[in-house]
């Protein structure tokens, strides 16, 4: 298993508590706010927010919780975020990418950086590990929905840069300007995927054991624990066999 999503999605079919499930939605509703807020709060006229929208689908964020978030953007004021990434190095030297939206960038900085210090990592200065990574639009559709071949040409058609259907998934990969005409492409064709967003992919992966597995994980856990944090992602490989230990 390679990259972070994977283990999202895995800790995410874990972590179904209450709470968990809470903290899901309040990241997505700061992200659909910001996004209503920053253009218009109409999803089919502001690219961002219809990704925004889409992702909370991803999660099964209910509907009133969407309308929710937009319509307090609608109504000005409110809390005022910015978005922030942070940079370094996690256990085992593996490159950690960390996006958040925060009122308070002290707060967050602070909180990311003893996160990094707590499990044997080391927060770095902005461009230390982000050259390992490349930007792009990620649309993510469930094997089931077509053939490779069929997936294949529909997204090459729609503008896409790759695919790569494995396992359950059809990985459809873009360029951040072409995200929107992409995923609305195949919308079109296949209906809402399973997961779509702009995400950083690692352009080379590294290898870490069973101990260093679990360390980076629970650093993972922590990072997204926090309110402010939006995404993390980093270029981490961990075999089936240690992933297989790691869940029983």
């Amino acid at each position: 298993m390679a990259g972070h999503s994977k283990f999202k999605n895995i800790m995410y079919r874990k972590g179904a508590q209450d709470a968990k499930r809470a903290k899901v939605f309040a990241k997505h509703a700061r992200e659909i706010y910001v996004a209503a807020k920053s253009g218009m709060p109409d999803p089919d006229k502001n690219p961002r927010l219809r990704t925004a929208v889409i992702a909370a689908r991803g999660v099964n964020m209910p509907k009133d919780n969407i309308d929710r978030a937009i319509k307090k953007a609608e109504g000005g004021g409110g809390e005022n975020y910015e978005e922030v990434r942070y940079e370094g190095y996690g256990p085992g030297g593996v490159a950690v990418l960390v996006e958040a939206l925060t009122d308070n960038r002290n707060r967050t900085a602070s909180e990311v950086r003893s996160a990094f210090a707590k499990h044997g990592g080391n927060m770095g200065e902005t461009g230390s590990v982000s050259f390992m990574f490349e930007h792009m639009g990620i649309v993510e559709y469930n094997a089931s929905v077509t053939d490779a071949d069929s997936m294949f040409e529909a997204a090459l058609e729609a503008g896409a840069a790759d695919v790569s259907s494995h396992g359950d998934v059809h990985e459809i990969t873009c360029a951040p300007e072409d995200f929107a005409l992409v995923r609305d492409g195949l919308t079109a064709q296949f209906g809402e995927p399973r997961e779509a967003c702009l995400d950083w992919k690692p352009n080379t992966t590294s290898a870490v054991d069973e101990d260093t597995a679990r360390t980076l994980f629970k650093f993972i856990e922590v990072l997204e624990d926090n309110d402010d944090v939006q995404r993390v992602s980093s270029n981490f490989d961990v075999s089936d066999e240690i992933m297989a230990k790691l869940n029983t």
